[in-house]
């Protein structure tokens, strides 16, 4: 199998909060993040056009990271699939296979070699935006 197609970067972050009122105001209201997406009082995804930012409710103990999981952004939802099988094919532990949320993006997570879940995805509102921008570059 040769190399899956290039990704486009990091333009998505997902953050532990634990509390969200406090948080949608420092990402919206002084960074000036829109709400994209609010699936429920638990979660709430933001963007600025390019990048993604999720915030979800959750504890954030000394012994929990605060990030949920790092998202690599790719150009077509197939390309999330590549990802996931070269990755696999090289040993690396596959968290959740692809998948397509209601949201309409595919993703699939692995763990890095700390643990860390890393997720490669499709997002149709960012997706097509980066690809021209780093296809210009």
């Amino acid at each position: 199998m040769g190399t899956p197609t290039p990704h486009l970067g990091v333009h998505h972050v997902a953050l532990r909060v634990p509390d969200m009122t406090r948080a949608r105001w420092f990402y919206v209201d002084l960074l000036g993040y829109e709400v994209e997406w609010e699936p429920d009082a638990e979660s709430v995804y933001l963007t600025r056009g390019t990048d993604n930012l999720a915030l979800h409710l959750g504890s954030v103990d000394s012994e929990d990271q605060r990030l949920d999981h790092i998202g690599f952004i790719v150009s077509e939802a197939d390309h999330v699939a590549e990802w996931e099988a070269h990755l696999q094919s090289n040993g690396v532990e596959i968290a959740q296979a692809t998948k397509t949320h209601r949201d309409g993006a595919t993703s699939c997570y692995v763990r890095d070699p700390a643990g860390t879940l890393v997720q490669f995805l499709h997002h149709p509102p960012m997706s097509p935006a980066l690809s021209r921008i780093t296809e210009s570059a």
